[in-house]
């Protein structure tokens, strides 16, 4: 629901133990599916205004626990979350409410969504994450990202939708191509719900944009071999390519300033990346992936063209240009 407020100091002071920890331990992983995070009968996940939390918005990580995606949750949990919230308050989001959800594959895993609740403090967002099952799964067969956004489309709801028409934000991980569909028989069968047919990939993804800016994170080149085409498709420009992993909450930080207004350029977001402790080169990288984004949304620094400026010449005679 997310009640109490959230502390960065405190949620710095965290991860900082756990960076002190040797890199073989892991965070996340435990032996089976959380019971609290099993979807089936799940009615609803609630992000609500309260008096602690007076201008909620909500904030969803759906991401890939396949055995090639696993680092991502584990960085998050040991070092960039709190990076990640922190580009939340200064982009005026008051009182950010996080969720997570883990995706695997419906046709081979035990669970292949995990739902997490929303919330606002840091111990409690902690939780969360660290209590997400890393199956580590993803042989022979796509993960079913699309039952993480039925689930967001049709089992969310959010204050800052239906209070203030501001959507929330959807953030998935991943490193395969979508599936054609909603599948009728997983939706019976994970979340325990019966709809009359499969619901094409195109219409699910209508549904979740009316609640949710919804952002694909695909990480590294390799990786978006077999995959970023057809997203793209799907998403436009709302596909990010990665270099590493471990950017995946640096990305989602600058996808949300630029979207909000805290950064009003691409430029701004990467001079506050480096006052906040990011090496350039670093902040460099990050800011690559986002150009794209960056630029259909007028934010990656390039002015627009001079139209009129330039006189193009008349007639049917010679341009004078050499070919």
């Amino acid at each position: 629901m997310g009640y109490g407020r959230y502390s960065h100091s405190a949620h710095v002071a965290m991860t900082r133990i756990r960076r002190s920890a040797p890199s073989t331990t892991r965070l996340l992983g435990q032996g089976a599916a959380h019971p609290l995070m099993n979807p089936k009968g799940v009615r609803l996940r609630e992000s609500r205004d309260s008096d602690d939390n007076p201008n909620s918005l909500g904030v969803v990580f759906a991401v890939d626990v396949s055995e090639s995606m696993g680092e991502i949750p584990e960085r998050m949990a040991r070092e960039t979350l709190p990076r990640f919230m922190q580009a939340l308050l200064d982009s005026r989001v008051e009182n950010p409410q996080v969720m997570f959800m883990a995706v695997g594959q419906a046709d081979s895993d035990r669970a292949p969504l995990q739902v997490g609740q929303f919330e606002s403090t840091e111990s409690l967002i902690d939780r969360w994450l660290t209590q997400l099952f890393l199956e580590g799964g993803g042989s022979g067969g796509r993960e079913n990202y699309e039952l993480a956004m039925y689930f967001a489309a049709r089992h969310i709801e959010m204050d800052c939708v239906s209070l203030r028409g501001r959507r929330g934000f959807l953030f998935m991980t991943g490193d395969e191509p979508p599936n054609g569909a909603v599948s009728k028989l997983h939706v019976q069968r994970f979340l325990g719900e019966d709809i009359p047919e499969d619901i094409p990939i195109r219409d699910i993804i209508e549904e979740v944009q009316r609640g949710f800016e919804p952002f694909f994170l695909i990480p590294g080149e390799r990786a978006a071999r077999g995959t970023e085409r057809a997203w793209r498709d799907l998403l436009g420009d709302r596909v990010v390519v990665m270099e590493h992993a471990e950017d995946t909450a640096y990305v989602a930080a600058g996808l949300v300033s630029l979207l909000e207004g805290g950064s009003t350029s691409l430029r701004g977001f990467v001079h506050r990346l480096m006052r906040s402790g990011v090496d350039e080169r670093h902040a460099a990288r990050i800011a690559k992936c986002l150009v794209p984004f960056a630029a259909s949304i007028g934010r990656d620094d390039v002015p627009p063209p001079a139209l009129g400026a330039t006189t193009l010449p008349e007639g049917s005679g010679s341009s004078s240009l050499k070919r």
